[in-house]
């Protein structure tokens, strides 16, 4: 047996729905497993080219998938399901907005070197489907950070600077080189790569199946 914590590597964007249901999935197999891990997540873009103001979710989905409002519905109600289900409250309201997240992906950055880009990607993912706040609003951002424990005055100026902009934008083009695209993307011990939420036994089984075959 080894005492090195298996690596989990996670590509995601904070506007998907799939990508919390997914780790909390993820998060409940490891600690059913009592698996040894480490988390490290990476940025992507739903949508990069969103404005500012964002676009109302609902005609965001109708128009970016097809999807009916009835369909769009039924996905609201499933999500909404499994979310409560893995401790997650989703609170879908009409108003709700799809916002762009560059801003976000930089202050995870930063929040990362400082240790602490799980608890303020965690927060991000509450903020914005549980308190529907406005992720593109650096003051809001800046907020978030703060309750997380980081410097609320620091946030502001890395988003103001955008120091970390160039950083994101070579850390999203590696994952879309290595052919992501769409979120969440897993991918455990560098070398299995999962696409979807997959479901908590179905990760309870993946690290079963890797503690047998490699210690």
């Amino acid at each position: 047996m080894t005492d090195k914590p298996l690596r989990i590597d996670i590509v995601s964007d904070v506007m998907c729905p799939w990508c919390i249901i997914g780790y909390r999935q993820l998060a409940r197999a490891l600690e059913e497993t009592g698996t040894l891990h480490e988390i490290h997540w990476h940025p992507f873009e739903l949508n990069p080219e969103m404005p500012p103001e964002g676009q109302n979710l609902r005609e965001h989905i109708i128009e970016k998938y097809g999807s009916t409002p009835e369909q769009s519905e039924r996905s609201r109600a499933q999500m909404t399901e499994l979310g409560a289900g893995l401790g997650f409250d989703f609170a879908f309201a009409d108003d709700m907005r799809m916002h762009n997240t560059f801003a976000a992906h930089q202050l995870l950055h930063w929040a990362g070197e400082q240790g602490r880009r799980h608890e303020l990607k965690i927060a991000l993912f509450a903020a914005h489907f549980t308190h529907r706040c406005n992720l593109s609003d650096p003051e809001v951002l800046a907020d978030i950070a703060a309750e997380t424990g980081l410097d609320r005055a620091e946030a502001v100026v890395v988003l103001t600077d955008g120091r970390f902009a160039e950083t994101v934008r070579e850390h999203e083009g590696f994952w879309l080189r290595q052919g992501v695209r769409g979120v969440p993307t897993v991918v455990i011990d560098s070398e299995h790569l999962l696409t979807g939420a997959q479901g908590t036994e179905s990760y309870i089984r993946i690290f079963q199946h890797l503690s047998k075959n490699k210690f």
